[in-house]
């Protein structure tokens, strides 16, 4: 209904043309051009509008994953809301809908997890958290039994509206830092960064399948081609305290080991 919605607001929706006019001049991917002309033919069978679906054949490419100074550095720019929502993406790899869906009571605060209601045909499914997450997240005005939307004051483009106040913010960010990779930094990027760092971090194809969700671990193999063990680059720190050790766990470093009585953490840049 979104992307339908997308295509309305820009051309006729109930002129078949129109709207491959529309489609043929858009500044959108063969993918998801693909995706809307699928979207479009349901619609017009519906409507018993006669529609000669154009052809649009994805490009085969690698999903676009930055460092984690970037996403970091995105995190700490944008507004409050935003923060603790991409901060929940980064934590979990939930879909955009998943963590805009999140309720109160998916909130487990003793044992630090959220449960992800799926979108897409995904599983369901628990994701550890952090304990400064789920202070952010508690923090968030209660409005309703959603963490983020309110359903009786947001419409139903209320997703799509919290994105392109995004996009924004992301902008504003980029020109400030002068780094134009921030603004390929989506918020299904996040998703592929927790991929790419869990499959770094355990090397278990099979447990990034289930972080994800994914039921075809077809789905999931994409991303064992984004790490390049040859090549690890490590920021490290010191552990002196076990306040410092657990505050390291649940920034993702690694134990390592023991130097003079000190513990060693790691974590890939």
């Amino acid at each position: 209904m979104r992307a339908l919605r997308s295509v309305g607001r820009r051309t006729n929706l109930l002129q078949p043309e129109s709207a491959k006019a529309y489609l043929a001049g858009a500044e959108l991917s063969e993918g998801r051009k693909a995706v809307i002309v699928q979207h479009l033919a349901r619609f017009y069978t519906y409507k018993r509008i006669p529609f000669d679906k154009p052809r649009y054949v994805p490009v085969d490419s690698l999903p676009f994953v930055p460092l984690e100074s970037e996403i970091d550095q995105l995190i700490s720019g944008v507004g409050k809301k935003t923060t603790v929502y991409l901060q929940l993406l980064k934590e979990t790899g939930a879909r955009a809908g998943e963590a805009w869906n999140l309720r109160w009571i998916d909130i487990n605060p003793e044992s630090g997890t959220v449960t992800i209601t799926p979108e897409k045909g995904s599983r369901a499914r628990h994701s550890k958290v952090s304990g400064s997450l789920v202070v952010m997240l508690n923090r968030q005005p209660h409005l309703s039994e959603y963490v983020f939307r309110n359903p009786s004051v947001d419409s139903i483009d209320s997703l799509d509206n919290f994105s392109r106040n995004f996009s924004k913010q992301r902008r504003k960010i980029s020109e400030k830092l002068q780094n134009p990779r921030i603004l390929r930094i989506s918020f299904r990027t996040f998703r592929h960064f927790k991929a790419t760092s869990e499959y770094h971090r355990t090397k278990d194809i099979l447990h990034v399948m289930q972080v994800l969700g994914h039921r075809n671990i077809q789905n999931t193999l994409v991303y064992t081609h984004l790490v390049d063990f040859g090549s690890d680059e490590y920021v490290c720190k010191i552990a002196k305290t076990i306040d410092d050790a657990k505050v390291m766990v649940e920034d993702g470093f690694d134990y390592v080991t023991d130097i003079e009585g000190m513990k060693l953490f790691r974590k890939r840049k």
